[in-house]
């Protein structure tokens, strides 16, 4: 499944909006039901008002009724075709602490279908702050 996931994250980086940066970012995001969310990131020229991937997808998934997650693949291209990994920003992991036990939920970065590394929210969130603080 991590293949499929990178493969449609590489495939929606050519939805980018990123005039700005020319910083692509694309995410494909696994429900626990088993459908792929993709997103990307949107840029604007106010700056605040920009998106990144990650929320992209989280928040198409759940206006359409999803809740419950397993894992995002996050990856990226600059201005010059070049991949690298491509950690959440801190309002990204914010957000997918939400919807996830971060213990469990993976978060894939990746620069090539066979390179990528894994990660669980907690290890880029620790001590995060979820629902469960409430």
């Amino acid at each position: 499944m991590i293949r499929e996931m990178v493969k449609e994250a590489f495939g929606a980086l050519k939805y980018s909006y990123s005039p700005y940066s020319h910083f692509k970012v694309a995410a494909a995001l696994l429900t626990k039901s088993g459908k792929i969310y993709t997103g990307c990131n949107i840029e604007n020229a106010a700056y605040s008002p920009s998106n990144c991937a990650e929320r992209t997808a989280v928040f198409k998934a759940v206006s359409e009724g999803e809740r419950f997650f397993q894992s995002i693949c996050i990856v990226n291209e600059d201005a010059k075709g070049n991949h690298d990994y491509c950690p959440p920003c801190g309002v990204c992991r914010q957000t997918l602490m939400e919807f996830v036990n971060p213990k469990k939920f993976q978060v894939i970065l990746a620069k090539s279908e066979n390179e990528y590394k894994i990660y669980t929210l907690n290890d880029l969130l620790p001590l995060g702050f979820g629902p469960e603080n409430l």
